[in-house]
């Protein structure tokens, strides 16, 4: 890492630098630290995000993490071709069916080595931090959700540890695959069956370029526009996320004037430089009157959610596109391309040959539609109609 440009961690709404450091250039140095004065406290920068009290004893705070940083025994979530299954010391049992979304293949992921993030092997990410801003911090006990509560004597003592908490969080949430995603769905009657005879017609005239064949093709139900992807850790955020999404009805009406989006999905386009060697295949959607309303919707939903929290941003803008062919589906065909994190690595990938496929249906017309909504979408889901299951959603109109 460039010292000098340092990792940005957003933490609501704050920029914090994350700075790499070696601890054991510190060994030798005298590590004792009796605490800020209190007329040092008083000018300190306190946390803004969270209501620090004053007690007799000090100064008191309480914060809302998601158990799954250090409470394994109530991590709730589903793996793929399983019902929901939840950690407990008898190993992974089957979880009720109410129990909120999580993460497919839990053990492949990582997730059970980071359990207990925030109080660390035999308590020494906890110890850390109690030591080095000399408060106290308690933790719900196992099989308990709740509040952890930072105490202190200080208040920039107890706004420190809030805020190095807060690191903690984001560090696992980025290390985690996504549960969530904002769509655009794009599973109308006439797309779908726009879609269907593209997959015919390629089938019946590309079938013999090499890596063309039937199980690469997206399901039809399914096809949507990604506009951002979020890892949500408990049933507190995926509630927080669908509020931050009602937020935003307001300036998409704005931009729509209060109705839909006439779409049209023409044309098809590959995401690498050599369309002998392609990965992911999408058609491409614009609006009919040319406009820009939907790019600006899309990127607007993603400004506010990473202002939150709760979204990384991962481009300087959103790049629209509707995927009809991935590589991921030749192995898994329920793996869902939802243009996150959590994919196959490239030399994993048998790509395809898209020449003949360009040349002959650069220009395919799979159809137009209404767009009137954008979606909370959960990962590894589906609903009533086939598309993924909904956790929040807002019309234009």
């Amino acid at each position: 890492m460039d010292v000098l440009r340092p990792t940005l961690i957003n933490i609501n709404g704050r920029m914090y630098r994350r700075n790499t450091i070696k601890e054991e250039h510190y060994e030798e140095e005298d590590c004792s630290f009796m605490g800020p004065t209190e007329s040092e406290d008083a000018t300190d920068e306190t946390c803004d995000t969270h209501f620090i009290e004053q007690t007799d004893k000090g100064y008191r705070c309480a914060i809302d993490v998601p158990s799954v940083l250090y409470n394994p025994s109530t991590d709730w979530r589903p793996v793929q071709g399983v019902p929901c299954l939840r950690r407990s010391q008898l190993g992974w049992a089957p979880a009720p069916p109410a129990t909120l979304v999580g993460i497919k293949r839990c053990i492949e992921n990582g997730w059970m080595d980071t359990f207990r993030y925030i109080i660390g092997k035999k308590g020494e990410t906890r110890k850390r931090l109690e030591f080095d801003t000399k408060t106290s911090i308690s933790i719900p006990k196992q099989g308990v959700e709740g509040q952890i509560v930072i105490t202190g004597s200080y208040k920039s003592a107890v706004s420190s540890a809030v805020t190095r908490v807060e690191v903690l969080v984001e560090n696992f949430r980025k290390k985690q695959p996504f549960t969530h995603f904002l769509s655009f769905p794009l599973n109308d009657s006439k797309i779908q069956e726009g879609f269907l005879t593209f997959k015919d017609e390629v089938l019946q005239q590309c079938s013999q370029d090499h890596g063309v064949e039937g199980s690469i093709f997206q399901n039809p139900a399914k096809l949507h526009l990604t506009v951002g992807t979020l890892a949500l850790l408990n049933g507190t955020e995926v509630r927080k996320a669908c509020e931050h999404l009602q937020e935003c009805e307001k300036f998409i009406r704005d931009i729509t004037g209060g109705k839909p989006l006439q779409l049209e999905v023409t044309g098809i386009e590959y995401m690498n430089d050599d369309p002998a060697m392609v990965d992911v295949l999408y058609a491409k959607v614009n609006i009919k009157d040319r406009s820009d309303k939907l790019q600006v919707i899309a990127d607007r939903l993603v400004e506010h959610f990473v202002s939150t929290g709760l979204m990384t941003r991962e481009w300087d803008r959103v790049k629209l596109h509707g995927t009809v062919m991935n590589t991921l589906f030749r192995k898994d065909s329920t793996v869902e391309d939802t243009g996150g994190t959590g994919r196959q690595a490239t030399s994993e990938r048998e790509a395809f040959d898209a020449r003949n496929i360009l040349k002959k249906f650069g220009a395919y017309c799979f159809g137009g539609f209404e767009l009137n909504t954008v979606l909370l979408s959960q990962r590894y889901s589906t609903d009533s109609t086939g598309y993924y299951s909904s956790a929040g959603s807002i019309n234009f109109s």
